[in-house]
């Protein structure tokens, strides 16, 4: 034919020979429904249902009858599914079938209680599971609320119907019905064909050649990469998915469809191509990612034969948008208009078979190729309302099962009316959360009518109201009068208190007028050898009381410090000193012999330097807000530390915020355990010393050791302690009890405070503050008492706080973007690096006097509560088989496990892409086992996150400010990828040879991969049908997706697993009572 010139599609669909029933091949679309329900048989989600409340006389007779007519009429509402013992899926349609027609009479129930009950009852024949290998697909009842009030509730499975399908069932019964009632047969044309002549005859024309022309055009479509959409949620995604649904409704304003109408066609282009424009703009602002796409279901009756037939026609295409936000709406638009007629010209290609062909990395709680649907329908219920001596109206049941995360529908009434639908699965979203996206959507549609020529980034999408809270969320207005440069702050305390001890270390001390007279003797030595302010003055001083002096005598004389701990590495030593352009060094003589800094620097050794002929008065040099503290260096992208360069202001209102909100006082005594050149050691060195407080300073053996630092904390009676969570884990794993019946604050920060350590804390008597913020806006930004769950909590004083999305837009509550700071704590910069300066440090555009704000390069959000939820750095993040992944996420359910002290993961490359690898040690008096960790993490955890191999180790290793050091951590050991396994034991080559069969590849290695193999959902149906049948195993297809490997999936059955079925008439008796229970 086709020499001819005679295509396949242009000849007319062949009924099947009269009396044809049993044993026909489902259509692809019912194979994977048929899967789905085998994975889920209880789900609720591939449900079909309605409710009409029927006012007036009803005639249940002629009710029943219209809908047994429907049944007799249609084959597909007559259809079973059944599979065979080798798990090959066959429908048999049945000759007749009666449908179960219940008349459910609540006359006698109590009127005030009546409707509650009526919707229990509607809501329960709702989710009552369908059983497809009995039957009836079809379930109606008639619920009975008073003489002439009756509620219709009708439910079909999705694997025997379609949205088109129901409204054939509408216009049908309709007919039937007053058919009926006036006594005659209702006047409908025969029907061409049934749904499986249909299957049948599309399989044909899809293998005679159309499959492949389609496919490639989906394969350059689509591409190689299928990046999961991974929207914020308001709760935790379960690994193996599985959600109920809720549901959203808003009609959209006539003004405003008006208006999209007007501008698709200028586009030439449809209103439902704007409508899902809108959908693709606003995935793109809330998931953060370009690579936008998006099922659409079509209704696949091109096809005059299929127009009038019941059944499950429907067919999902995924439409691909790259959604560039510099880019305008109407070019979004455009590319929208493209990709829709695309798929329009090839819609015929199965969803199930270009998932086969696409190959997608499968996980049980993830769609493939989509995670969003978005499906737009023209609604005409009018011939309900010709049904004679009733008045209908729809009747909106309860939620069943969701199909997926998130799915948009618009549907278009008959007079124009518009309503748009979010369903979304409840356990993951928070109604309001549903409720501020759905005003999103609008805002963006609204944009795209009336402003097409906006860049998609630059849509506002908050109304006044939220971005207003938004702002206020963030902000701290509170601004000190009196702040002055820390030296200026401890010369108060030493005047009104110079007797009071103000810095302790190894037994030795010093007094405030002491510690201020030593102070201020260097100080003036330094003034003399020329420091002056901004003069930088390099600090390499072990841990003493004479560090303490050095430091202050520096702000004394107007410089800057440079703090360079001498535990550091000589080379990276040597380089701060050399960028910094240090003229002048403090230091000990036994440090001195171990640095090695450039020829002709100025160095002066405390140790054996005399001031005694220098002023003990406090010199009189003048600074200003502007001049510089201290220059602190911090990693930098480059692998070269970079030099933040922080103010006196800043320094001064931050400790100033400090002591107001921690409610320092001089009975105060805080241990000091972090290294000098961690920012964070300001705050431990100078907060008591501007409070008249005690200052303990730890030996570098005391804060490394946890006994020692347990034993220093109770011998001083210490009332602070501020340090990272490794520290406070090292503190807690040595027996330390908490405080002895005082109040104790501790601060924890550094970097993110897990949940378990935060509990651990608390439950000892801490009052715990979680503490945030980058060394270039001053030690702290934001903090917060942690009382349940952790947060970033708020703003520290004249402080602004602001998640923005990359077009600096303030993102919506819920949606992650990166934490910019502002106010008076950022420093004024890098040390000489303009660029890297004008790169992190930006205008402010919600300032109106011109200032910055500092892009930190974290990622959080604003939960509904008005808390900041830290998720980690921007660059932590990685992505494995196409989904986005936190590793913050993966460390917290490993914390989360018995006996595990600490844990950090990271991503290691490997020939198939990243691999996750854990790293943890184990609590004190615990053995941890990497296989059984794995195992408990994998069960918490989706696939796609569960760490590839988990290294135990004694402990963590710590850089010098108590952070994990992650350069230090060992390479994890692999089993090679490409290398060929023999398979192990009875049950894994029993396994190995049906998944050879199955999959048509000459062997199996018990590491190999079911879906990498070329598995695919029907595939692994057979699989489980055939270790039923020849092994009597029973187990769940689920275990495919869970346990994709040979041997982890051999594992898995080995607990039903059976050497022989036994004699013939026990299979067969046993394959008998599995018929009903088979995974496939």
């Amino acid at each position: 034919m086709r020499s001819e010139g005679v295509a396949l599609s242009q000849l007319p669909i062949v009924p099947r020979p009269a009396g044809a029933g049993g044993g026909e091949t489902p259509s692809a679309a019912q194979l994977r429904q048929w899967f789905l329900w085998r994975l889920a048989p209880s789900s609720t989600a591939y449900h079909i249902s309605g409710a009409l409340r029927l006012e007036g006389v009803l005639d249940v007779s002629a009710l029943w009858a219209s809908f047994a007519a429907l049944v007799e009429r249609h084959e597909s509402l007559r259809t079973v599914f059944r599979a065979d013992a080798e798990g090959r899926v066959e429908q048999h349609i049945f000759a007749a079938m009666p449908i179960e027609a219940p008349l459910i009479d609540l006359g006698e129930v109590a009127e005030a209680e009546r409707e509650g009950r009526m919707r229990e009852r509607a809501q329960a024949i709702c989710d009552l599971p369908f059983d497809l290998t009995q039957g009836p697909l079809l379930r109606v009842a008639v619920i009975r609320t008073g003489e002439k009030e009756h509620v219709l509730v009708v439910v079909m499975h999705h694997i025997v119907s379609d949205g088109w399908s129901m409204q054939i069932i509408v216009e049908e019964f309709v007919a039937q019905y007053r058919a009926r009632l006036r006594g005659e047969a209702a006047a409908l044309e025969p029907l061409p064909i049934q749904y499986a002549d249909y299957a049948a005859w599309q399989r044909n024309w899809l293998e005679a050649g159309e499959k492949e022309r389609q496919l490639s055009y989906w394969r350059g479509q689509l591409g190689a990469e299928h990046p999961v959409l991974q929207l914020p949620t308001d709760h935790p995604r379960k690994a193996e998915g599985g959600y109920r649904a809720g549901r959203y409704a808003v009609e959209a304003p006539a003004r405003l469809i008006a208006a999209l109408q007007r501008r698709a066609q200028a586009e030439e282009a449809t209103l439902f191509m704007a409508l899902l424009a809108g959908l693709q703009a606003l995935l793109h602002r809330y998931a953060g990612e370009s690579d936008i796409r998006v099922g659409v279901p079509i209704a696949n009756r091109h096809r005059a034969e299929t127009e009038g037939v019941v059944g499950f026609f429907v067919n999902t295409q995924v439409l691909r948008n790259v959604v560039e936000p510099r880019r305008s709406f109407s070019h979004l638009l455009r590319r929208t208009r493209e990709a829709a007629l695309g798929a329009q010209a090839h819609q015929d290609l199965p969803f199930e078979q270009l998932v086969e062909a696409l190959q997608p990395d499968r996980n049980l709680g993830t769609n493939p190729l989509f995670q969003v649907m978005f499906n737009h329908q023209r609604q005409d219920r009018r011939a309900l309302q010709d049904l004679p001596g009733l008045r209908l109206t729809e009747l909106s049941l309860g939620d069943q099962g969701a199909q997926f995360e998130l799915a948009v529908d618009s549907v278009e009434d008959s007079d124009g009316r518009l309503m748009v639908t979010f369903s979304y699965a409840r356990e993951l979203f928070d109604a309001a959360t549903i409720e501020r996206m759905a005003g999103h959507y609008m805002a963006l549609l609204e944009a795209l009518a009336e402003r097409p020529d906006q860049a998609v980034g630059d849509v506002d999408l908050l109304g006044a109201a939220e971005r207003g809270r938004l702002l206020e969320w963030g902000a701290n207005d509170r601004r000190f009068s009196d702040v002055e440069p820390v030296h200026r702050l401890f010369e108060r305390q030493a005047r009104s208190h110079p007797e009071a001890v103000a810095v302790t270390f190894e037994g030795a001390s010093l007094t405030y007028g002491e510690l201020n007279a030593r102070a201020n003797r260097l100080a003036h030595r330094l003034i003399a050898l020329g420091v002056k302010p901004d003069g930088l003055v390099g600090v390499a001083v072990e841990r003493s009381l004479e560090m303490v002096v050095s430091l202050l005598a520096v702000l004394k004389a107007g410089g800057a410090y440079v703090p360079l701990d001498p535990d550091y590495p000589a080379d990276r030593l040597a380089y701060m000193a050399q960028d910094s352009g240090i003229a002048l060094l403090l230091t000990q003589a036994r440090v001195k012999e171990r640095l090695s800094f450039a020829a002709g620097l100025t160095t002066l050794e405390l140790d054996r330097l005399d001031v005694d002929d220098q002023s003990d008065l406090d010199p009189s040099v003048a600074v200003h807000a502007e001049s510089l503290a201290y220059v602190i260096y911090t990693s930098g992208s480059t692998g070269r530390p970079k030099a933040v360069m922080v103010r006196h202001e800043a320094l001064g209102h931050f400790l100033l915020s400090m002591r107001e909100r921690l409610e320092v006082a001089r009975h105060d005594i805080l241990v000091a355990v972090t290294s000098l050149s961690f920012d964070i050691a300001a705050l431990e060195l100078y907060l008591p010393l501007i409070a008249g407080a005690r200052t303990i300073m730890a030996s570098r053996e005391d804060a490394r050791d946890g006994r020692r630092l347990a034993r220093l904390m109770e011998q001083s009676r210490a009332t602070m302690l501020q340090c990272t969570p490794a520290t406070w884990r090292l503190l807690r794993s040595s027996q330390w009890k908490g405080p002895p019946d005082l109040e104790f604050k501790g601060l924890c920060g550094g970097e993110a405070l897990p949940a378990d350590l935060a509990r651990d804390l608390t439950s000892v008597g801490v009052v715990l503050w979680n503490m945030y913020g980058p060394t270039e806006t001053t030690i702290w930004s934001a903090m917060g008492r942690v009382s349940g769950r952790v947060s970033l909590g708020s703003a520290i004083a004249s402080t602004q706080l602001r998640v923005l999305d990359d077009d600096l837009s303030p993102t919506p509550i819920g949606v992650v973007g990166e934490l910019h700071v502002a106010g008076v704590g950022l420093a004024r910069g890098y040390l000489n690096r303009p660029a890297g300066s004008a790169e992190r440090f930006v205008v402010d555009p919600f300032d109106d006097c011109g200032g910055r704000m500092y892009r930190t390069g974290d990622l959080a959000r604003w939960s509904k509560d008005g808390e900041l939820e830290f998720l980690g750095r921007i660059d932590d993040q990685v992505k494995v088989r196409g989904f986005r992944i936190e590793l913050g996420e993966i460390e917290m359910q490993l914390l989360a496990q018995p006996g595990v002290r600490e844990a950090v993961v990271t991503a290691q490359t490997g020939p198939a892409g990243p691999r996750l690898v854990g790293y943890v040690s184990a609590s004190s008096g615990e053995t941890l086992d990497s296989s059984s960790l794995r195992d408990r993490v994998r069960a918490a955890l989706p696939d796609y996150m569960t760490p590839n191999a988990i290294v135990v180790l004694e402990s963590l290793p710590l850089n010098a400010n108590g952070k994990i050091d992650r350069k230090a951590l060992p390479a994890a050991e692999f089993v090679s990828d490409s290398g060929y396994e023999a398979p192990q034991g009875e049950v894994e080559e029993a396994l190995a040879a049906i998944w050879a069969e199955v999959l048509s590849v000459e062997r199996v290695g018990r590491r190999d991969d079911f879906f990498d193999l070329g598995g695919h959902s029907l595939l692994a149906s057979q699989v489980v049908a055939l270790l039923a049948s020849r092994h009597a195993c029973e187990v769940s297809v689920r275990l495919l997706f869970e346990s994709p490997a040979l041997h982890e999936c051999a594992a898995g059955l080995s607990p039903s697993w059976s050497t022989t079925a036994g004699s013939r008439c026990n299979r067969l008796a046993r394959m008998d009572s599995l018929m009903s229970e088979f995974e496939v």
